[in-house]
């Protein structure tokens, strides 16, 4: 099956095989080809270049892109989007003047989710994270990164992570699973910690490994949640499972998370609301990816991960939703980007390098996913005719998709 695509306006994101991410200055470089034309073979990228250039060829599908512009699919590598429910109370609560740290500690937040998943029936968890999944595909997205985290009990745990499985078999959209086991301590643990991460260790993560449920092990390293020393216990027994680390840190403090995700060789580290100049020093150099998530910021009315300050010391950067009931109830990678343009002062092609080939990057898929490069999955976002590509976060209210590519195929 052959698929042409001809009098592309632009094709973005143009790259070669042997570039997995870009950093600081390169953030800021977002290789193009105007009037262009792309071949999909399958589900693969075959070619691509200038119109003038085009090569005689047979196309089982031709689409003419006259006016339209074509990404490839974002890359969301931070979500909780498999959840029981939803947690608007607490979004009046907030309006209202409680903190987020309020919340949780008369049981709401992560506790409140919890015991509403637990609550709710595998069939019909998988039935609501469904509809989530299907609406973040229209929205562009082609790779995205699940979290468990809301069960906070052993089959809590292993019914998130075996509906992540079943997404992934079901849907043409690439998807890791993280066990999150570790994203607050359960009410009955609130005395005995210790008893929790031996349940994690002991319990959850072997039985993980034994139905291969997950890709990444997670931890909330955070005041009022996980320590340092506790993280650093948690993530070793991950990674004893061949789990590779990415942790929440900095949401709120600066505690040494970044610390132990560095020195653990951990993919990624996300949120950074709050980042200290040892903290971006810590990360100088390091294969672990940064990953901010702006739209947190603008629901709960924190700080903004210093993009400016992380580019200028060199490191590179990955844009992700959070999407979640509590603090992030949207998918919407599009408005992430505007977000992250107009709050964190990144430019257009800083954030679509972030959301692209960044975000594949933090999900461990630089290989198959995040450019355009011949070899790599043909997930595409072809836009409606627009003036160019700022316009993608400078119209951040509008719909500027016209259609999506998953696996080489227009998705209906």
């Amino acid at each position: 099956m052959t698929t042409l695509i001809t009098n592309i306006k632009e094709l973005l994101q143009i790259r070669n095989s042997d570039i997995t991410k870009v950093s600081g200055t390169e953030m800021a470089i977002l290789p193009t080809i105007k009037n262009a034309y792309l071949v999909i073979h399958n589900d693969l990228i075959s070619d691509f270049g200038s119109m003038e250039n085009l090569p005689n060829l047979k196309a089982d599908t031709t689409i003419d892109a006259c006016g339209k512009i074509i990404l490839p699919s974002w890359c969301d590598s931070h979500t909780h989007i498999v959840y029981a429910g939803n947690r608007e109370q607490e979004f009046v609560d907030r309006i209202n003047g409680l903190t987020y740290e309020e919340i949780a500690n008369r049981g709401g937040g992560i506790l409140n989710s919890a015991q509403k998943l637990n609550e709710t029936s595998e069939e019909e968890l998988y039935r609501q994270s469904e509809e989530r999944l299907k609406e973040v595909i229209q929205l562009g997205t082609g790779a995205v990164e699940i979290k468990s985290g809301y069960g906070l009990t052993v089959e809590g745990e292993l019914k998130m992570l075996r509906v992540i499985k079943k997404l992934t078999n079901n849907y043409p959209i690439a998807i890791k699973a993280t066990f999150l086991g570790a994203h607050a301590f359960p009410s009955q643990f609130k005395d005995n910690k210790k008893a929790y991460i031996d349940l994690i260790i002991n319990e959850m993560l072997p039985k993980i490994a034994n139905e291969n449920l997950a890709d990444f092990i997670d931890v909330f390293c955070e005041n009022g949640y996980f320590t340092v020393a506790q993280t650093e216990l948690i993530i070793a027994a991950g990674i004893r499972y061949g789990l590779q680390p990415k942790i929440h840190v900095n949401q709120f403090n600066s505690i040494g998370g970044i610390q132990v995700g560095v020195q653990n060789k951990a993919l990624s580290v996300d949120h950074l609301e709050v980042m200290t100049p040892e903290d971006i020093e810590e990360l100088k150099g390091t294969s672990t990816m940064p990953v901010a998530l702006p739209s947190c910021s603008y629901f709960l009315s924190i700080p903004y991960t210093p993009a400016r300050e992380m580019i200028k010391a060199g490191l590179p950067l990955a844009l992700a939703t959070d999407f979640n009931p509590g603090s992030t109830p949207s998918g919407n990678m599009n408005f992430v980007v505007a977000t992250a343009c107009i709050k964190m002062k990144m430019t257009p092609e800083e954030a679509i390098n972030a959301a692209t080939i960044n975000g594949a990057y933090a999900m461990g898929i630089s290989s198959t996913h995040g450019s355009i490069t011949i070899g790599k999955k043909a997930n595409l976002i072809i836009t409606k005719p627009i003036p160019s590509y700022y316009q993608i976060p400078y119209a951040f209210g509008s719909n500027l998709i016209e259609s999506i590519i998953l696996d080489g195929k227009l998705y209906q």
